[in-house]
């Protein structure tokens, strides 16, 4: 599973980068992957409000945000933004990136899309002000749930902390270590449940994405899923995203890996092959199932449908076989 830290404060080394840095060691200790966006070195630029996202599902301002960082939150488990209290709200920097997930809202909310993931993801916030107030955190929370909403994460959780003002008052906080841990601890609970499993085809392009998608979507709470190809493309197919959108389901910001990388990420429990050939995968003490299905690639959308269809319905047999 991936963690997706958002490190939001203007400055690289302060008391929101020991809170955040913190928390990412938990995860680590617990088996996650972690990787952090320092949203200073992004340089984004503002939403600037063309509403193309609202019509066509992508933002016409390019190379801050798409399509790494979008893809990043479509592949994340849990998204951990972490900032400083500026005037009751996150930096100015954090809040640009945060206007510009309204790409991935509006392919929700306008274009009628599910995001495979969004039934498992969640949302984890980490905050500090150096002021005591009642309502310091409050502009935080509420921007940081309806962030999480954009980018398809259920609001799990918070560590907030007052009176941090100088640097170094978060890392000699008595508590801080103490509760990320549990935090992290009762976080992590309902992933710990899931069967990992890889679909591995040729190109990563088609059948294993459809495949993918569906055992995230149908299946979240049982399956972690990993996907990979022997010979990667360097897109996902445009039909099998099209016929992907006929049944509802967001294939927008994924992007093809080799096998190699897959197992890199984690060890599957279980293999589903489809069509890789000889550089099919082979994992000890993991099951292994092969359908033989036909590639779609470069042929008809009906043929696309069809093989879209099956494995759908492999899919279904395969999570109600747990």
């Amino acid at each position: 599973m991936l963690v997706l830290g958002i490190q939001g404060s203007p400055r690289k080394k302060g008391n929101t980068d020991f809170l955040l840095k913190t928390f990412m060691k938990a995860a680590e200790k617990r088996g996650a992957r972690t990787h952090t966006i320092t949203v200073v070195d992004q340089h984004i630029e503002p939403c600037a409000e063309y509403t193309t996202c609202e019509k066509k599902g992508f933002c016409p301002i390019k190379d801050d945000m798409d399509p790494e960082i979008y893809t990043l939150f479509r592949q994340a488990d849990v998204v951990v933004p972490a900032a400083p209290v500026f005037f009751y709200n996150v930096p100015a920097q954090m809040k640009a990136l945060i206007d510009r997930s309204q790409t991935l809202w509006a392919r929700k909310y306008r274009l009628g899309l599910s995001d495979p993931k969004r039934s498992m993801r969640r949302g984890f916030i980490l905050s500090q002000g150096a002021t005591k107030g009642k309502n310091l955190f409050a502009g935080v929370e509420l921007t940081a749930m309806y962030f999480f909403d954009a980018v398809g994460a259920e609001y799990a959780g918070n560590l907030y902390y007052r009176g941090i003002e100088h640097k170094g008052d978060m890392s000699k906080h008595p508590t801080v270590k103490a509760d990320v841990e549990a935090a992290v601890e009762k976080l992590f609970q309902p992933f710990d449940r899931r069967k990992r499993i890889l679909f591995a085809c040729r190109e990563n392009a088609c059948r294993s994405q459809m495949a993918g998608a569906f055992a995230q979507y149908l299946g979240g709470e049982h399956v972690e899923v990993i996907i990979g190809g022997s010979e990667p493309a360097e897109k996902i197919n445009p039909s099998m995203e099209k016929v992907m959108k006929e049944k509802g389901i967001d294939m927008g910001f994924r992007v093809p890996r080799s096998i190699d990388q897959a197992l890199e990420e984690a060890k599957p429990e279980m293999i589903v092959t489809m069509g890789c050939g000889e550089d099919c995968p082979s994992v000890s003490g993991a099951d292994h199932q092969d359908w033989d299905l036909p590639d779609p690639a470069g042929k008809s959308l009906d043929v696309m449908r069809s093989v879209r269809d099956e494995i759908e319905k492999r899919v279904i047999r395969l999570i109600k076989s747990f």
